[in-house]
């Protein structure tokens, strides 16, 4: 549900939960992003590097060829998973890039299906171990899902909408009718909330002509929706968690939720780290291992 006087068109009413999203804060946050842009080339350059992005994700891993993912592929992908890439290198490390295949095969099998989303991404969860080291699992799985399919899978990562503490976009985006901050809210983080959500931003954008490149659009949206809260509101551990000890500068927090700042352009050298410390160079043939 909108507030009153939110002027959009007529849609089916969403086959799932209520979303009661606030217009006004979409709207500030739409403008905002195109100031913020302005100095980097533009909110076209940015969702043309999220397009891009997708179709590294998509060659690799689309339609069945997860099986045949080579290690360097998926470090590749992974530079480009934030915070994921932080962390991954000791897991690696341990486990070994072939455990992370079939564990990605998993994720991906019967990828077509959305009906089975949140069991498959339960099912690749649950086989981490369950505590602070690895809450990048469930942002490596919706990464994989949503730039491997962005067409059928919305970002489902934990800034986005994490109900277990309450956190995300979803939450700086949700209709007050006093201005205050949100409450508790009580919607599940799972694929029937993503999609309404989706749906719901659709219209939005719609409304503000845009039509093309819509799942790269909402991406960029909301993670600077996001951005300006770890901004604003963020504490330590978000910082750290995703956005490190980036300069700050109007779209840094955005890049780097994206996975956007992951590679140095002069040197190849990316964001994630190899088991050794080292920074991993886009391409470079090389094992995570001691």
């Amino acid at each position: 549900m909108w507030p009153i006087g939110a002027v959009r068109p007529k849609a089916p009413a969403p086959s799932g939960p209520v979303l009661d999203l606030s217009g006004p804060v979409l709207r500030r946050a739409f403008e905002h992003l195109a100031e913020s842009a302005e100095d980097t080339g533009g909110v076209e350059r940015y969702v043309g590097a999220l397009a891009l992005k997708a179709s590294l994700f998509e060659e690799v891993l689309g339609k069945g060829k997860v099986a045949e993912l080579a290690e360097p592929e998926f470090y590749d992908l992974a530079a480009f998973i934030t915070p994921a890439r932080r962390r991954i290198g000791a897991w690696l490390g341990k486990h070994g890039f072939v455990d992370m295949r079939r564990r990605l095969e998993a994720l991906l099998e019967g990828w077509s299906d959305v009906s089975t989303t949140d069991d498959r991404m339960a099912a690749f969860i649950k086989g981490f171990p369950a505590d602070r080291e690895h809450r990048w699992v469930r942002d490596l799985a919706a990464e994989v899902l949503h730039f491997t399919a962005p067409e059928r899978y919305p970002l489902m990562t934990r800034w986005m909408w994490d109900a277990r503490v309450n956190t995300g976009v979803l939450r700086e985006i949700w209709f007050s009718n006093d201005g205050r901050e949100a409450g508790n809210i009580d919607v599940a983080d799972d694929f029937a909330t993503f999609r309404v959500l989706r749906e719901e931003l659709e219209g939005f954008l719609h409304e503000n002509g845009v039509f093309r490149e819509l799942p790269f659009y909402m991406d960029l949206l909301c993670a600077h929706v996001y951005a300006d809260y770890i901004n604003d509101k963020g504490s330590q551990f978000l910082r750290a968690d995703f956005c490190g000890s980036a300069k700050t500068d109007a779209m840094a927090h955005t890049r780097r939720l994206l996975g956007l700042d992951a590679v140095d352009t002069e040197s190849g050298r990316t964001r994630l780290k190899l088991i050794d410390g080292e920074a991993y160079v886009l391409g470079e043939p090389r094992r995570l291992t001691s």
